[in-house]
Formats: structure tokens, C-alpha cells, sequence
């Protein structure tokens, strides 16, 4: 535990240079950022960062499995939805054969 939090806290400064190097700050706007800006203001202390990001690290997984597959389940009940997405990838991919 004290492990992964001193590597959040890594990569959380890591994050911080990289935000006071830009040129263009609204290319590199994610929620991180927004949660460096708000303690750089005083509405978050260094803690609450730390913690947001890791529950974002360790959440996303599951969060993304149940969202991909209720994406699934929508387009499989929307064959007209399924068809146009499929003539996009045509559009976009061609012939070529895609890959993961």
C-alpha cells in the first residue's frame, strides 16, 4: 500500500512538471490536471490528489469492463446502429485488417 502510494505520488509530480512545461495547457487538460490546479488554488490538499488518482488507477478497470460491455449489448439490440458504425470503420480502416 505504502508502495503504490509513494509511486502515485511519482507520478503525480511527474504530472505537475509536465503541466508547467507546456505552451498549450488546453491539449493536456485531463482530470489529473484539474485535480494539480484545484490544490494549486487550495481546494485540495496534496492527499486528496494522491487518493483521487489512485482510486482513478485502480477502478478504471472495472469501470471500463461493464462500460464496454453494456456498449456491446446496446449495439447488438441496434443492428441499424451496428451497420453504420461498420461502414465507418470501413470508411476509415479500408481493406486493411484490423488489429487489437
Amino acid at each position: 500500500s505504502q508502495d503504490l502510494k509513494g509511486a502515485m505520488e511519482i507520478l503525480i509530480e511527474q504530472k505537475r512538471q509536465k503541466l508547467s512545461t507546456v505552451e498549450k495547457l488546453d491539449e493536456h487538460m485531463d482530470f489529473a490536471s484539474q485535480l494539480i490546479f484545484a490544490q494549486n488554488r487550495g481546494d485540495l490538499t496534496a492527499e486528496n490528489v494522491n487518493q483521487c488518482v489512485l482510486e482513478m488507477m485502480i477502478a478504471a478497470p472495472d469501470t471500463l469492463s461493464v462500460t464496454l460491455f453494456f456498449m456491446l449489448i446496446l449495439i447488438a439490440e441496434h443492428p441499424t446502429v451496428e451497420e453504420e458504425m461498420m461502414r465507418e470503420i470501413e470508411t476509415v480502416v479500408g481493406k486493411q485488417e484490423l488489429q487489437s
